[in-house]
């Protein structure tokens, strides 16, 4: 039953909801809108035809409004971030290859030393598994003591290893990488989608099943332009700029969202031929029109 008020009593109330409203509505202005994704491009280096330094790479990259940049392998990663640190750039991921075959190569001496100097970076390491037969589940078990081993070395510096399903690789597939993680079990180990190599190896093209099932350890996500029909030999329909191929990115994009993923979004560049300027210029193009669709 409600109690009985006093004028005084109702004035204060009112007063008070007034006060809320208003403090509601000045938190939303202050949290208004969602949070910017951070887009970086990866696989550049092997195909800009403008030969240019890491220097110069980090100066077009921030003219041109990207956040930042993936780096392949563990070499010259101390200029690479140098560079950066210098253009206001962050270093988003390091791609490397592990082997979890019978007999695996040992650890690449360089991954504890750039792992120091990733430290309180927030890298995202980008695991390319090989060494046995796609998708063979029978190495789980060894894998995993490898990718723990990993794990343990990389929890000081702060840094993420990821899981990239690779076609070709042991790891091929989105489920090969959430199986995976899922039995390392560890809070650094996740995984990434990466657009041009789900299109070679799935026939189904419904990534939203996928995508929700990798949620939980899905940390990153690569797009490029690409056509969209049954795998065919030729990276090339694959992997094109932003701005071309038959694939609607729009709505992997809208799915993701869907889904609550705000991390970050690599362009894969790799085997796009021509002067890195002009394809990473337009696909920044298209990355805004896509945003914009999308409502951001």
């Amino acid at each position: 039953m409600n109690q009985p008020t006093t004028p005084g009593v109702r004035m204060g109330n009112r007063i008070l909801s007034a006060w809320c409203g208003v403090c509601l509505f000045l938190s939303g202005v202050q949290g208004a809108g969602p949070k910017e994704q951070p887009f970086f491009p990866f696989c550049i280096d092997w195909h800009d035809a403008g030969k240019r330094t890491f220097e110069e790479q980090a100066a077009m990259l921030k003219e041109l409004g990207y956040a930042g940049v993936g780096h392949i392998w563990l070499d010259r990663v101390e200029e690479r971030i140098r560079t950066l640190d210098a253009a206001g750039l962050k270093l988003f991921q390091i791609t490397m290859v592990v082997d979890v075959g019978p007999n695996p190569k040992p650890q690449d001496a360089w991954f504890k030393e750039v792992l120091a100097l990733a430290r309180g970076r927030h890298v995202q390491f980008c695991l390319l598994v090989n060494g046995m037969r796609p998708s063979d589940p029978s190495v789980d078990a060894h894998a995993v003591g490898i990718l723990r081993g990993m794990s343990d070395a990389a929890k000081e510096s702060g840094a993420q290893l990821l899981l990239y399903p690779h076609q070709g690789s042991w790891i091929e597939r989105v489920e090969d990488s959430v199986r995976v993680a899922d039995k390392v079990d560890r809070p650094n180990v996740g995984v990434m989608f990466n657009l041009c190599h789900w299109l070679r190896v799935d026939r189904g093209r419904d990534y939203r099943p996928l995508l929700r099932k990798a949620m939980p350890r899905l940390w990153a996500v690569s797009i490029n332009g690409a056509d969209d029909f049954d795998p065919e030999p030729g990276w090339g329909r694959y992997i094109q700029p932003l701005d071309r191929g038959t694939f609607d990115t729009a709505g992997l994009l809208r799915a993701l969202g869907e889904l609550g993923y705000q991390g970050p979004v690599g362009l894969q560049c790799y085997g796009i031929g021509g002067d890195a300027r002009e394809h990473l210029a337009r696909s920044m193009a298209a990355w805004k029109k896509l945003r914009a669709g999308r409502g951001d």
